[in-house]
C-alpha cells in the first residue's frame, strides 16, 4: 500500500505500528479478563488502569473520569441518551446544531421519540455556532447542550470556552457535552480549564484500533448507563473490556500528543502546498468550503461544474485516497447536511470533496495530489 496517497484520515487511520506491536504483546501476554480475580486477571486489571491514567493525563483530569468505550459512536449515544434519561424530571429540552456527526443528530431524532423536545441551532456561512441563538433558546428547562468541536467535513472549530459561558449564564445547571473525535488529538485540549462536563474520545482517529474510544464524565454529572451486564467500568459500562484494543488506544494516544506540534506543522505545510499548487492553476476557479482558520488537517473544497463523487472516483484510479463529505453517510448518496447548513450555493455542496491529513502524509503527495486534479478536472467537467 505504499503507493497509495491516503487523504481520508478523518474518516479513519493507519495503525502506528509501536500501537501494532504493544496490543500483540497483550494479546499474547496478558489475556486475562481484568474482572477475573486471579493473577492473570491482576495484571490485566493493571494494564486496564495504567491506560486509563494514559488517556487521563493527555485531557489533564483524573483517571476515574475515564469510561473505555467502543468508540465515538458509543461515547455520543452513552453521553446523549444517558444525560437525557437521567434528567428527564429536570426538564426536557436537549440542545445541538445543525453540522453535527450522524451519532449525534441522530440521538437526538430518536430521544423525540421519548418524548424530550430537541433544538438544532444554526450556524454561519463558516459552520460557526450563532451565539445570539445559544442565549435565546437555553431555557431553565434545557438539561443537555451538545455541540461538535472539530466538524468532520469542513475543520470549522467551535469556540468552545465561549458557547460554554453562554450556556451557563443562561442555565448553570445544563449538562455540556463536547464530541471531540475529531478534534483529540489534533488540537490542544486541556479540561482542568474547560468547564464541559462530558467528552467523546476515539482510538482510530489518532492512529489507534478500531473498536475502542472512551468518555469523559465530570465527576457528579447525573447519567445512567445505556448497557447493561456485569458493571463494569465502574458499574456505568457493562462489557469485559476490549483490553489489547484499549491498551492501543492509549499507547496511540500518548505518541500523537507527543507528536502534536510537529504533525501540526507538517499539515500546515501539506494544506498550503495543495492551496497555493491550485491557485497557480486554476486561479480563484475553485471553492474553499474549510474556514482559514480552521483544524489545518481537514481541508474541503469543490470545483465548478464538477460532481464530487466522479471527482473522487478519478482520483482514485490514480491511488489518491480522498473523501466526499462524513465516511458515516457517504454510502447514502446525500447530499451534505454540513454544508447545507452554512448555506453554501448548491455548485460547492455538489461538488464538495475533503481532504483530511495527519502527521504521516506529505509535502510531495500533496504535489502529486495538485498535479492529478489538473490532469482530471478538464477531462471531467459537465
Amino acid at each position: 500500500m505504499s503507493d497509495i496517497i491516503y487523504f481520508d484520515n478523518s474518516a479513519t487511520t493507519s495503525v502506528y505500528p509501536e500501537v501494532l506491536s504493544a496490543m500483540n504483546e497483550v494479546y499474547l501476554n496478558c489475556y486475562g479478563n481484568p474482572s477475573s480475580l486471579h493473577k492473570l486477571g491482576n495484571e490485566a486489571d493493571k494494564l486496564l488502569q495504567k491506560s486509563r491514567e494514559t488517556v487521563a493525563k493527555t485531557l489533564n483530569v483524573d483517571e476515574g473520569c475515564i469510561y473505555f468505550t467502543s468508540g465515538g459512536t458509543e461515547s455520543n449515544n452513552w453521553a446523549i441518551k444517558g444525560v437525557a434519561r437521567a434528567n428527564r424530571k429536570k426538564g426536557n429540552r436537549i440542545i445541538t446544531t445543525r453540522i453535527e456527526h450522524p451519532s449525534v443528530l441522530e440521538c437526538f431524532k430518536y430521544l423525540e421519540n421519548e418524548g424530550f423536545s430537541p433544538v438544532y441551532l444554526n450556524v454561519d456561512s463558516n459552520g460557526l455556532v450563532n451565539m445570539d441563538e445559544v442565549r435565546n433558546k437555553v431555557d431553565d428547562k434545557t438539561i443537555l447542550f451538545s455541540f461538535i468541536l472539530v466538524n468532520n467535513e469542513t475543520g470549522v472549530i467551535q469556540n468552545a470556552e465561549e458557547i460554554i459561558r453562554e450556556v451557563r449564564l443562561k442555565n448553570p445547571k445544563t449538562i455540556i457535552h463536547i464530541d471531540a473525535v475529531q478534534a483529540y488529538g489534533k488540537i490542544p485540549i486541556n479540561l482542568s480549564r474547560l468547564d464541559a462536563d462530558l467528552m467523546s474520545v476515539s482510538s482510530h482517529k489518532i492512529h489507534g484500533p478500531k473498536g475502542c474510544g472512551a468518555l469523559y464524565i465530570k465527576k457528579n454529572t447525573h447519567i445512567i448507563p445505556i448497557l447493561h451486564g456485569g458493571g463494569q467500568e465502574n458499574k456505568y459500562r457493562s462489557g469485559t473490556e476490549n483490553l489489547p484494543a484499549i491498551y492501543g488506544f492509549a499507547k496511540a494516544a500518548e505518541i500523537i500528543h507527543e507528536k502534536m506540534t510537529d504533525n501540526r506543522n507538517r499539515i500546515r505545510e501539506i494544506r498550503n502546498a495543495i492551496l497555493h499548487g491550485l491557485r497557480e492553476e486554476f486561479e480563484e476557479n475553485f471553492y474553499v468550503n474549510s474556514p482559514e482558520n480552521g483544524y489545518e488537517g481537514i481541508l474541503n473544497i469543490a470545483f465548478p461544474r464538477v460532481k464530487a463523487q466522479v471527482l473522487m472516483h478519478h482520483l482514485e484510479t490514480k491511488n489518491i485516497i480522498v473523501s466526499v463529505g462524513s465516511a458515516c453517510s457517504s454510502r447514502k448518496n446525500i447530499q451534505s447536511h454540513v454544508l447545507t447548513a452554512m448555506n453554501l450555493p448548491k455548485e460547492r455542496v455538489e461538488g464538495a470533496i475533503r481532504l483530511s491529513f495527519s502527521g504521516m502524509n506529505t509535502v510531495d503527495e500533496a504535489l502529486c495530489f495538485v498535479h492529478a486534479v489538473k490532469e482530471i478536472i478538464p477531462v471531467i467537467r459537465y
